[in-house]
């Protein structure tokens, strides 16, 4: 089983405000992306290097109600209010090639997992029922594409490169051991403090750290 970083979300309460964001703090115009109608989402997105990519994610105004909750806690009153506020890290997202041994593993709720499909790629991915994220979001999702090249290799490289993800936490040994324990602890660094997600970036404007 191989285990690397697919993609990382930065969440916004919608697509307009986070690529000015996004240009302002890294210099770039993030591309537009897509939609996911099993989730009324959207997005733009970017190459970050080594085969991942920087997604922005908003919900979709002229979608209908997915009849279900969004993921990455779109809906959820406290991370609207956040992102009204300005662009957050949401999550990040693993791609493994064993997507069924990963959750058979894993020492908590990954949630369900959920198949999509664009085009002629398909991808499966552990989404909770409820919208909420594992630990919330210091714990990776995880996806397992269909066969083929990964997604990243087709969309825009603009230089912007994740050096790191970074996870804080009251407790840093325990979020150590459920990385451990999912056979992602080599892909984030965990430091002590108030609970926090946020992803370094290199950007043809320097080092940025968006959180």
């Amino acid at each position: 089983m191989q285990n690397k970083i697919d993609h990382f979300a930065i969440g916004c309460s919608d697509l307009e405000t986070g690529v000015a964001y996004i240009q302002e703090k890294l210099g770039v115009s993030v591309p537009k992306g897509g939609k996911h109608a099993a989730m009324s989402t959207h997005n733009c997105v970017m190459q970050a290097g080594n085969e991942s990519f920087f997604e922005l994610i908003a919900i979709d105004p002229d979608a209908p109600d997915p009849g279900r909750a969004r993921w990455f806690t779109l809906d959820d009153p406290a991370t609207q209010k956040r992102l009204s506020e300005r662009p957050r890290a949401l999550t990040w997202v693993v791609n493994t090639t064993d997507l069924d041994r990963v959750i058979a593993d894993s020492p908590v709720d990954l949630g369900e997992v959920v198949d999509f499909a664009r085009g002629d790629r398909t991808w499966r991915l552990t989404v909770p029922r409820d919208g909420s994220l594992p630990e919330n979001g210091l714990l990776p999702a995880f996806i397992e594409w269909s066969p083929g090249p990964h997604p990243s290799t087709g969309q825009q490289d603009l230089e912007v490169r994740l050096q790191s993800v970074q996870l804080t936490h009251p407790d840093p040994s325990r979020i150590e051991a459920m990385l451990d324990a999912l056979n992602v602890r080599h892909l984030a660094d965990v430091s002590q403090g108030e609970a926090g997600l946020a992803f370094a970036l290199n950007a043809s404007s320097g080092s940025v750290l968006l959180d």
